[in-house]
């Protein structure tokens, strides 16, 4: 018995709330989008979903484009249009899922954020106990600068950061070792990071001294583990406490950009580039498999150089 398009559609959104249970708002996305799907293709209210082939797919696809819809929006409409005719060939005859190899445009690549020196140095100076505010600093405010200084000072991810012991603790007890920890009389610190990688990166002058600072006022651990870092439950910090501490802050600092750890990991790496021009090193610090995935801070520095070039030079600005 031939079932109507919109039945299939009903079944096959009503089978998505019931079997995988999504969402009401999910359910009406994918609804929207096959609706979407037969607008494009022209296909009449009780028209049959197997008519469609693959260059009809991507005949769609391309109209979404010249709509001016973004990459990633296409990306997802392709996706659940593929979901859907991978339930449709479970109850219907056909030669192969249309809209099997259809890709979306291609995505623009976005450049990292980075602070300007002048910003990241403002926001670290702003974090040193008492600034703005005389009097005895709490062991909080100790714990945050040594954080934000080790952040922007070594590049770390937040969670490499989170993970760090004041020292190295070998495995015992069925407990495992330390995935990093501070050496500060060698002035680094070893961390693991992707792919459980290891690596040694320096700690700065001004980080070091917010790390004696706060290790002279850090309280022991509520779990006697080795943490460096701890929340004021005086327990391991988690990276979202940390993201929390950063992001208030840099707005009580007046920074005018949503700062978070990874901003700090970008303006690490874009003014050590700036500064030292050897990709090669920036890589090993920031842990990076690929030199691919460190050529990004390259434009990032084409943009720093464009910007100088731009205001200095009397005929860089068209009119």
């Amino acid at each position: 018995m031939d079932t109507p398009a919109d039945d299939w559609t009903g079944r096959y959104l009503a089978e998505l709330k019931t079997q995988r249970q999504l969402s009401g708002h999910t359910i009406a996305a994918y609804g929207r989008d096959l609706a979407e799907l037969a607008r494009l293709a022209g296909l009449p209210e009780q028209a049959d979903w197997t008519r469609l082939t693959h260059f009809d797919i991507r005949r769609c696809a391309a109209k979404l484009h010249a709509e001016g819809q973004s990459a990633a929006s296409i990306a997802r409409k392709l996706s659940g249009w593929r979901g859907f005719f991978d339930w449709l060939a479970r109850h219907l005859p056909l030669a192969a899922n249309p809209a099997d190899g259809v890709r979306a445009p291609r995505r623009a690549k976005r450049l990292p954020k980075a602070l300007a020196v002048d910003a990241a140095v403002q926001l670290m100076e702003q974090a040193a106990p008492g600034a703005g505010t005389p009097g005895h600093a709490e062991p909080a405010e100790l714990c945050d600068r040594a954080m934000f200084e080790l952040l922007y000072s070594s590049g770390l991810r937040v969670s490499e950061l989170a993970g760090l012991d004041v020292h190295h603790v070998p495995a015992r007890d069925g407990m495992p070792a330390s995935l990093g920890w501070l050496e500060l009389e060698a002035q680094e610190v070893v961390v693991t990071g992707k792919g459980n990688k290891m690596r040694r990166v320096p700690v700065g002058g001004p980080a070091r001294a917010a790390l004696e600072t706060w290790l002279a006022a850090r309280p022991p651990a509520r779990d006697g583990s080795a943490a460096l870092f701890l929340s004021t439950r005086d327990t391991r910090i988690t990276p979202r406490v940390v993201q929390y501490r950063l992001k208030a802050h840099a707005q009580k600092a007046g920074m005018p950009v949503h700062v978070h750890p990874h901003v700090l990991r970008h303006s690490f790496a874009s003014h050590l580039l700036q500064s030292s021009g050897d990709l090669r090193a920036v890589q090993e610090l920031l842990g990076h498999a690929s030199i691919t995935s460190t050529q990004i801070y390259t434009s990032l520095d084409f943009q720093h150089l464009a910007a100088v070039y731009d205001k200095a030079h009397p005929r860089a600005k068209r009119k």
